[in-house]
């Protein structure tokens, strides 16, 4: 079957088929505690000519085995290439700002609470940089600070994580105070990290490159202009 994707590697959007994935199960029931499990394999490769990268995922499910097999709940689930949900960033995003999404998106399933610690402090630090912010009593503040410079839908987004469970408490805090969150918690704050880079840095640096091929264009044709017939 069928399926829209989207590469972790270069960000291609794509229809995935048969012709490009492939996949396997592993069953087993061997008196283990879980009962009835299987291990689903899963590989896409990218169908973009210029990555041709692949992804590989792994997981472990519970197994139905009344009249036919049947997948039940996922009890885990390893991505092993690449190896965590990071998503590989330009080059000109900050360092700092690269680094704590990666070592956010690394731990996120193991230690939640710390992700979003990190996820904090990097978004904070996306505000700080991309708006020149000057450093205000809390990352709560920053984000009220910067209300009439984003887009009305990016606002929006920013305000639906931020009301979400523990997630506001956070915003609230010291940036590296750990406070308790759910791992859905943890992972939507890396969304809208993933999210605001796209609409802020991407969006910027796209402009810039359009901007500057007009201009380079524009140079040219007024050079040209310029040449006398037979000069």
């Amino acid at each position: 079957m069928a399926f829209s994707w989207r590469c972790p590697y270069c960000h291609h959007h794509s229809i995935i088929t048969e012709d490009n994935s492939t996949g396997g199960e592993t069953f087993f029931n061997k008196g283990n505690k879980d009962g009835p499990l299987a291990v689903l394999t899963h590989v896409i490769v990218c169908p973009n000519r210029e990555c041709k990268e692949y992804a590989i995922k792994v997981e472990l499910v519970r197994v139905t085995t009344d009249k036919e097999r049947r997948y039940g709940k996922t009890l885990d689930t390893w991505h092993l290439r690449p190896g965590s949900r990071v998503k590989p960033l330009p080059d000109y995003i900050p360092i700092a700002i690269a680094q704590d999404y990666a070592e956010a998106c690394a731990i996120c399933d193991l230690s939640p609470k710390a992700s979003a610690t990190l996820s904090r402090r990097c978004l904070q630090g996306m505000i700080r940089d991309f708006f020149k912010l000057p450093h205000l009593r809390n990352l709560a503040a920053e984000i009220q600070a910067i209300r009439e410079q984003v887009a009305e839908d990016t606002w929006e987004s920013i305000e639906a994580v931020r009301t979400i469970g523990n997630i506001g408490a956070h915003m609230e805090r010291e940036i590296d105070v750990i406070v308790d969150v759910e791992p859905d918690e943890a992972g939507l704050l890396i969304g809208l990290i993933e999210s605001l880079i796209e609409d802020w840095y991407v969006a910027r640096h796209n402009r810039q490159v359009r901007n500057a091929q007009i201009k380079a264009t524009a140079a040219e044709k007024q050079a040209a202009r310029r040449v006398t017939p037979g000069g």
